[in-house]
């Protein structure tokens, strides 16, 4: 194939161009070239043969030059240029043969002038071929060029949502140690074995959002973190609330994306009142995670009609990067209560 490619391939180009000029000269003027002399007809197949030669040798050492000084990125541009300066290599290479070998034919038949018709002829076919080589020969430079971008673009955005997963995951982080924080320093007056429980919670905490950076988490991990978590609130929580915790024993390793259930459980605990009932269950349906909150608030909360902050916006950034078109979340007041659901389609 190499030998083809080097040694008679060129041969064929040169005398692909040279019947097709003829086709097109011989069927305008209703003449056949065989009838010819046939030392016309050897001379202008040499010359063609030497220019099918010529141009593959200056198109693929184009090539060459492209790659070498430009960097390889599929533009628009980038094809112009490099077509432009092909096709006119190849427009001096071809009147620098095709002129002079046709002019001396002319002149041998007492032409003293060359038909423009020719002039056009020995131009535009050659510069038809060159494009056509050039879309063939490069196609497969460009396919690269095409697959290295679309990577490069993947990655980027790869990086750019992992950047900001990490900012919204750590958003959680200062929230969560302050009140813990908060809490212990009370306890530690009126209640030392508390604090200390509390102290011991919060480490937990902490150890599973610093150290537990995996991407995927068994679900029965995340729903301990939230126990603890609960616990931990409750500590702070008035004697007055009613908290009802029930989760699916089914859900063990099901694995899913960590942080996803704390923003309800956090908005939870910070708006509770009124009747101070708060529910929070997580169960397994068909291949669905559905995660439920509901807590009773207090009339002054009801009027302003405002939950959640920028801990649900941020939960609804990591849904939408996290689980494209695989989540549910619903969230809004109804009656005496704020009820949020999270559906979550588990990975197959």
């Amino acid at each position: 194939m190499r030998f083809f490619r080097k040694y008679i391939f060129p041969a064929l180009y040169g005398l692909l161009v040279y019947f097709t000029v003829r086709l097109l000269h011989d069927t305008d003027i209703g003449q056949h070239f065989w009838e010819r002399e046939f030392y016309i007809n050897a001379i202008e197949m040499a010359c063609s043969i030497l220019v099918g030669y010529s141009a593959i040798y200056i198109f693929e050492w184009l090539f060459r030059y492209y790659d070498r000084c430009w960097a390889v990125q599929l533009s628009y541009k980038g094809v112009v240029k490099e077509l432009a300066i092909l096709v006119g290599a190849n427009i001096i290479l071809v009147n620098l043969i095709f002129m002079p070998m046709d002019i001396g034919l002319h002149s041998t038949q007492g032409l003293e002038l060359m038909p423009w018709a020719d002039v056009a002829d020995i131009n535009m076919i050659p510069t038809l071929y060159a494009i056509v080589y050039y879309g063939m020969a490069r196609s497969s430079t460009w396919l690269k060029a095409y697959v290295l971008n679309k990577v490069q673009l993947e990655k980027l955005t790869n990086d750019q949502l992992e950047t900001e997963l990490k900012f919204l995951k750590a958003q959680y982080h200062p929230h969560l140690l302050f009140n813990a924080l908060n809490t212990i320093y009370f306890q530690m007056d009126e209640d030392v074995p508390g604090a200390k429980k509390s102290t011991e919670l919060l480490s937990n905490l902490l150890r599973y959002q610093l150290y537990d950076q995996q991407l995927l988490v068994p679900i029965q991990q995340e729903l301990k973190y939230l126990g603890d978590y609960i616990e931990l609130q409750t500590i702070r929580a008035s004697s007055k609330m009613q908290l009802q915790v029930n989760f699916d024993p089914h859900l063990t390793d099901q694995q899913i994306y960590p942080l996803l259930m704390l923003p309800l459980v956090e908005n939870a605990f910070k708006y509770v009142g009124g009747k101070y009932q708060l529910n929070i269950s997580a169960r397994l349906i068909d291949n669905e995670v559905v995660f439920a909150v509901s807590n009773h608030v207090p009339d002054m909360v009801k009027l302003s009609n405002e939950f959640g902050g920028i801990g649900l916006e941020n939960l609804r950034r990591r849904l939408h990067l996290l689980y494209p078109d695989k989540h549910q979340l619903a969230a809004g007041l109804q009656d005496d209560c704020y009820m949020a659901e999270l559906k979550l389609k588990l990975q197959a």
